[in-house]
């Protein structure tokens, strides 16, 4: 039994759930969306599947993203939610020693972006929010420290994690990324009309920071278009969508626009990759629909 989920903030919490409500002896499988979306992983028997694509293969699933609804039958749960890592709680709500009522109730508020402008100013400020920020799921030389994060969710509380030395640096890395990130943000992003674009394929390193900022930078704008090249394929392009948080107007939903451009994701963020010799094709479609700004669920 393996599980088998994202190295983002709620995959993590997933994860931690899991191996407090099962037996599971073997580590975590790190797999991102795309991956799966393509059938590039090999899944058992007796895996469960948290925050990502479902696969027949698998024993259980839990997913909350709007594209990857599926009417297969399957064992676990899946809905339309803040967090997948909430479904996973609710699902095994009577095995659980720990308290992760608090948890959770952080992991639903950031995955599902539900943020005030100070927070998304200075995300230090809650603490639950600058941890998630120092999880990159572009370097798998980084799965030492998710795995590491999966272990600190399931035997301390918030406040004596961020004390960890190790933990403590990566924060104060972060906050100091991040003004590194607004800067980048802003050289590299246009306004047309309500979207902002951020373009960074002319960079030979792609800035990472904090997510939720570009919508402070751009109130103006309803949603937003990063554009950058995969880290370690520069044959291809990755394309994320989001609406922005302070101005919640955009009617589109990305994850069943950008499933139609081999991606998906949730209603309000979603993403997707392909070869760079489709970039002239989809990306003038992906700006075309975000610009028409009209409802596209059936």
């Amino acid at each position: 039994m393996r599980i088998v989920t994202r190295p983002d903030f709620d995959g993590i919490v997933c994860a931690a759930l899991l191996y407090e409500a099962e037996n599971i002896k073997k580590g975590v499988k790190w797999i991102s969306p795309n991956d799966m979306q393509k059938g590039l992983v090999n899944i058992q028997k007796g895996d469960i599947i948290a925050n990502l694509p479902y696969d027949k293969r698998c024993s259980l699933w839990f997913d909350h993203h709007y594209s990857n609804l599926t009417n297969e039958p399957f064992k676990g749960f899946f809905k339309i939610a803040p967090s997948a890592a909430g479904l996973v709680f609710k699902y095994y709500k009577n095995k659980f020693q720990f308290d992760y009522r608090e948890l959770i109730k952080e992991t639903d508020k950031i995955d599902s972006a539900n943020l005030s402008l100070n927070e998304i100013l200075h995300p230090e400020v809650n603490p639950y929010l600058i941890l998630s920020m120092t999880i990159s799921s572009h370097d798998n030389s980084e799965e030492p420290y998710w795995n590491k994060l999966v272990d600190l969710l399931r035997k301390f509380e918030i406040k004596d994690i961020l004390k960890i030395p190790e933990i403590k640096h990566r924060c104060e890395t972060t906050v100091e990324q991040n003004k590194k990130y607004k800067i980048s943000l802003k050289e590299h992003t246009v306004i047309k009309e309500h979207v902002s674009v951020t373009d960074f394929r002319m960079l030979d390193e792609t800035p990472t920071g904090n997510r939720f900022l570009v919508y402070s930078l751009f109130p103006e704008s309803i949603v937003n278009v990063k554009i950058r090249y995969d880290s370690k394929d520069k044959e291809k392009l990755i394309v994320s969508v989001g609406h922005s948080t302070l101005n919640r107007t955009c009617k589109v939903n990305a994850g069943k626009m950008l499933s139609e451009f081999e991606g998906g994701g949730h209603k309000g963020a979603a993403s997707c990759s392909f070869h760079i010799s489709k970039a002239d094709d989809y990306l003038p479609k992906i700006l075309d629909i975000l610009l028409k700004n009209e409802p596209n669920e059936d």
